[in-house]
């Protein structure tokens, strides 16, 4: 690299430094400026040093490029190994083709549901839009729908 390469690169890192100085010094209004434009939604319970640290990392990002997809994912893996906070698992993705019929019995009679060509599902020519509500609909109470029929470990036997 040569010297001007070298003295470019000091200068960015200097101006960024500057920046991250000055977040705790703007006013709250200003730093939800900063932030609603690295940003979709606000956090829920936010604190002073929450908002400046996460501006703070955005404003390098910018500046110097953010973690390259691999180390992002060994990151991600790391935690998830480590972390003592139990995750929900993902869910399942079905991907029924149109005109799947899904049967169940339920109170003494057999429920039909069929997969539309949007995706939705019908039961007694009503449209819902998972079989989770249909599920509800079916029982009244709060059933997982692929659980209910049969499509996931523990479901209608």
């Amino acid at each position: 690299m040569n010297e001007n390469a070298n003295f470019g690169a000091s200068q960015k890192q200097a101006s960024v430094a500057a920046r991250i100085s000055e977040l705790s010094c703007l006013p709250m209004t200003e730093l939800w400026t900063l932030w609603d434009r690295y940003f979709t939604r606000r956090p829920p319970y936010p604190n002073r040093t929450h908002v400046e640290s996460r501006i703070a990392y955005k404003l390098q990002e910018d500046a110097f490029g953010g973690l390259a997809v691999a180390t992002r994912q060994r990151l991600e893996a790391i935690g998830a190994k480590h972390s003592k906070i139990k995750q929900r698992a993902k869910p399942r993705e079905f991907n029924f083709a149109p005109g799947t019929v899904l049967l169940r019995e339920w109170g003494e009679r057999e429920h039909k549901v069929t997969v539309s060509a949007t995706g939705q599902f019908e039961y007694e020519g009503r449209p819902f839009k998972s079989l989770t509500a249909v599920a509800r609909y079916i029982t009244g109470a709060r059933w997982s729908g692929p659980l209910f029929f049969g499509l996931a470990q523990g479901g209608a036997k």
